[in-house]
């Protein structure tokens, strides 16, 4: 495997906060973030303590949250987000993805460009997972994944393709996608920024938040920071913490400013950690102490072997 899981679950993660928090010319800043991801750390937090989905938990943790939701331009991006660790926790089994993203959807809204949206980052970031990504195949992969559906993502998508093929830059993606603030714009324009530069997590997201076309009125800051959390969730799968700028690792570090709703960024990176080891099946040794020890021998936990893949998560 080229990258561990856990190097690419918090790429996925961080890549998703990173690309929202930046800004024009690169600089990370956290005044005026959309807090596009508090929803998934809800969504983290309850699969980490039932071990599985629920949804009446993480329905009952929303309404602590947020008993009021409100319909605003970003509440789509959001609901994207929020699947993140849907995705991540099923990965491994695209009939199984593709079921528990859709019933995690209907703590939302109903929207079939939502769904498709969901879909499509949610199988790319399984591919990315499972080292199954391939440029020249994920698109069509994804559009076969997402089904017979009435949206235009499927045709988005298709663009994306040919404009990779082509060789066509920035600018024409921009004015190819960026003239409408639609979801379906937002995805297509993600994937784009992935693929187009898909060795390269800095250059992804930096150009997901270009904002040279800010001058017009049809493209608002908003667009900008969805399309770089989207972008950066797609790249930081792919590439794993790895590819990440240590220095923009080490500054969110040093500034361990409040995540998606938590108190530190240090947190986060905590909070990522319990949730792969949850999702491998692996036990806290020091929370469950008591079913590991020998009897009459208090201080010599029991050790565990098993042959090459035969545990399994789940």
């Amino acid at each position: 495997m080229r990258y561990s899981p856990i190097s690419r679950f918090k790429g996925t993660l961080l890549g998703a906060f990173l690309g929202e928090s930046l800004v024009f010319g690169g600089e990370i800043q956290f005044q005026g973030c959309l807090d596009l991801g508090r929803m998934a750390i809800l969504g983290i937090q309850s699969l980490i303590a039932l071990g599985k989905l629920n949804l009446d938990d993480w329905i009952e943790r929303e309404q602590q949250e947020s008993p009021h939701l409100a319909a605003t331009d970003d509440i789509s991006t959001k609901i994207i987000i929020a699947t993140l660790p849907v995705a991540l926790f099923f990965h491994e089994n695209p009939i199984k993805l593709r079921q528990n993203l859709l019933r995690v959807l209907k703590i939302w809204e109903d929207d079939p460009v939502v769904r498709d949206g969901t879909l499509a980052v949610g199988y790319a970031i399984s591919l990315a997972l499972t080292e199954k990504l391939h440029p020249l195949t994920v698109i069509p992969q994804t559009i076969s994944f997402l089904g017979e559906t009435p949206t235009s993502i499927p045709k988005k998508l298709l663009r994306v393709q040919n404009l990779l093929e082509q060789g066509d830059g920035l600018s024409t993606a921009e004015a190819e996608f960026a003239r409408e603030e639609k979801l379906s714009n937002t995805i297509a324009m993600a994937f784009y920024c992935f693929l187009s530069t898909l060795e390269d997590f800095r250059l992804a997201v930096l150009r997901a938040t270009h904002n040279s076309n800010f001058q017009m009125q049809d493209v608002t800051p908003i667009s900008s920071q969805a399309t770089g959390a989207i972008t950066g969730a797609l790249s930081g799968a792919y590439n794993g913490t790895v590819g990440i700028p240590v220095s923009w690792q080490v500054l969110l570090l040093q500034r361990n400013s409040p995540a998606w709703g938590l108190t530190s960024f240090s947190q986060m990176l905590k909070l990522t950690d319990a949730f792969v080891a949850v999702w491998s099946g692996v036990y806290d040794l020091d929370l469950n102490a008591r079913e590991f020890t020998q009897e009459g021998c208090e201080e010599a936990p029991l050790s565990v072997y098993a042959a090459p893949r035969v545990i399994r998560s789940r």
